[in-house]
């Protein structure tokens, strides 16, 4: 009961996606053709949004549960062969099932089942990535 509102505000969230066209392969293509500004404008008002938020919250001094301070620690860049590799899995993955990793449970709920095939194959990468990661280089 208490993951209640998550639900509800995940399933909110899916719906807007999808009334958005945001997870639309159609919509997509448009974007990587440059034939449409729709998704670089719903890209761009998330960005702006991001900025605007965390700026808020950085002003405000806003602190979690736990009484820390709320922000980003700043990440140190490896070497490029693992962004290349990262990269190049991540487009694959998109270009063969032709949707983003994020809206893979709101196509299943808009009735798009062959999406569950994507949505099971990110989450086994994610709980081999998880069983690997001790082993591999970071």
């Amino acid at each position: 009961m208490t993951l209640l509102p998550y639900f509800l505000i995940g399933s909110a969230f899916g719906v807007i996606l999808v009334e958005a066209e945001v997870v639309s392969w159609f919509r997509i293509q448009e974007m990587f053709r440059f034939d449409a500004f729709h998704m670089y404008g719903i890209i761009g008002t998330a960005v702006l949004t991001a900025a605007i938020s965390l700026l808020t919250i950085k002003r405000l001094g806003v602190r979690g549960p736990d009484g820390e301070p709320l922000g980003f620690t700043p990440k140190v860049l490896g070497t490029g062969a693992r962004y290349l590799a990262g990269g190049t899995v991540f487009g694959l993955g998109w270009a063969l099932t032709g949707a983003c990793p994020g809206p893979l449970v709101a196509l299943v709920g808009a009735g798009t089942p062959v999406m569950l095939v994507a949505f099971l194959s990110a989450l086994g990468g994610t709980w081999t990535y998880g069983r690997l990661r001790p082993k591999l280089p970071h």
